[in-house]
C-alpha cells in the first residue's frame, strides 16, 4: 500500500507538490468521454513522476433514480467511459451510487479554529422532500443490480476497477431514500454479493463507514478486515471522525474516535495493495490554495500525507 491523493490536477506545480510530499500515485476528475485528454493527463503525470492510476465518474442522477428510458442510454456513456479507461490503461474508476447523495448540516470548529464537515441528524430535515421520491432498501438494492449487471461485465472485459465509495452518510433513511449502506456491514456484504467479479468493489472510505457506527472505534476495524482481506478494496479514503450514527465532525486524523494506526495494520496484514488517501481535510482562513490549481494544494493535505506515510513505514517495520 501507499499514499495517493485525489482530486488533484496535473499541473505542474500541482504535481511537484504531490512529489514534494512523498506522493506518486493519485485519481483526478477529467472528462471520461476524451481518451486523448486521459492520455494526455496521464503522460503529464508520469512526466513528474507521479502514476495517475483511477479517475472519478459521475453517472447521471437518471441511474439511481431508474428514469427509464434515460437511464439505459446514461447507462451506455457510462460503459464508453469503462472502455476508454482500459485503452489509457486507468486501474479503475471511483463512483458514487445514491440518489439523495451526500448530506452535511452546518459545520462545526475544532483545534486551533479549523472548520470541520458536521452531520447532526436532530437539525436535518428528514422531513423535506427528494426529487427521488421513496426508494425502499429493496428497490435501492434493485437499481444497484440493474446498474451493475450492465457495467461490470464490460468492466471485466477492460480490466478496470469499479470501485463505489459509500453513501455519506450511512443512515436508516434520508429524506425518502433507505441508504443502501446501513445497517453499515450488512449493507456493504450485500452490495458485494450482487455480483461476482474481481472488478466489483469498494472506493472505501473509513470516514464514511464510521459515520453509521455507534461505536466505530470498535466496530470499523473488523469491517475494513473483513472487505480487505476479501480483496474487495480498490481505494481507501483514509479519514477519521468524532462521533458516529447520526451526529459526527470530520476531524484530523489524529484526533478523532478510530485508531487510525489499527487500521494500517489491517490493510498491511491483508495484503492491501492500492492507495490510502486524505480524501477531505478541516478548513481554515490562514490555509488558501493559490489561484488556479486544486484546492488541495494546501497544508491541511500535506500534513495528511505525511500522517498516512508515517503509519504505513511504521505497520511495515513492525
Amino acid at each position: 500500500m501507499y499514499v495517493g491523493c485525489q482530486g488533484m490536477g496535473t499541473s505542474k506545480m500541482e504535481l511537484q507538490f504531490l512529489t514534494r510530499h512523498g506522493v506518486n500515485n493519485m485519481d483526478t476528475t477529467l472528462d471520461p468521454d476524451d481518451l486523448d485528454d486521459i492520455n494526455r493527463q496521464m503522460e503529464a503525470a508520469e512526466k513528474e513522476g507521479v502514476s495517475l492510476e483511477m479517475i472519478h465518474i459521475f453517472p447521471a442522477d437518471s441511474i439511481p433514480m431508474a428514469e427509464d428510458p434515460q437511464r439505459d442510454r446514461d447507462i451506455d456513456k457510462v460503459i464508453g467511459w469503462i472502455e476508454n479507461a482500459g485503452k489509457a490503461g486507468l486501474r479503475g474508476l471511483n463512483y458514487n451510487f445514491t440518489a439523495v447523495g451526500y448530506q452535511r448540516t452546518s459545520p462545526r470548529f475544532g483545534r486551533a479554529e479549523s472548520q470541520y464537515s458536521s452531520f447532526e441528524f436532530d437539525k436535518y430535515d428528514n422531513e423535506e422532500p427528494h426529487k427521488a421520491g421513496r426508494i425502499d432498501r429493496d428497490e435501492g438494492f434493485a437499481r444497484l443490480q440493474y446498474w451493475l449487471d450492465r457495467v461490470i461485465p464490460v468492466a471485466e472485459e477492460y480490466k478496470v476497477q469499479m470501485a463505489s465509495h459509500l453513501p455519506d452518510p450511512p443512515a436508516p433513511i434520508l429524506r425518502g431514500e433507505d441508504r443502501w449502506n446501513f445497517p453499515v456491514f450488512k449493507g456493504l456484504k450485500r452490495f458485494i454479493e450482487l455480483k461476482d467479479s474481481d472488478y466489483h468493489g469498494f472506493n472505501f472510505c473509513c470516514g464514511t463507514a464510521a459515520e453509521g457506527l455507534e461505536d466505530p472505534a470498535k466496530e470499523l476495524p473488523p469491517i475494513v478486515e473483513y472487505f480487505s482481506k476479501n480483496k474487495k478494496i480498490f481505494n481507501v479514503h483514509f479519514r477519521n471522525i468524532k462521533g458516529g450514527l447520526h451526529d459526527f465532525m470530520e476531524v484530523w486524523p489524529d484526533e478523532g474516535d478510530v485508531d487510525m494506526h489499527e487500521l494500517a495494520q489491517i490493510f498491511h496484514r491483508t495484503q492491501y495493495p492500492y492507495m490510502l488517501m486524505p480524501d477531505h481535510a478541516p478548513h481554515h482562513p490562514d490555509d488558501v490554495a493559490p489561484e488556479g490549481v486544486s484546492g488541495k494544494v494546501k497544508q491541511a493535505f500535506a500534513f495528511q500525507f505525511g500522517y498516512i506515510k508515517a503509519l504505513i513505514q511504521a505497520v511495515e517495520k513492525g
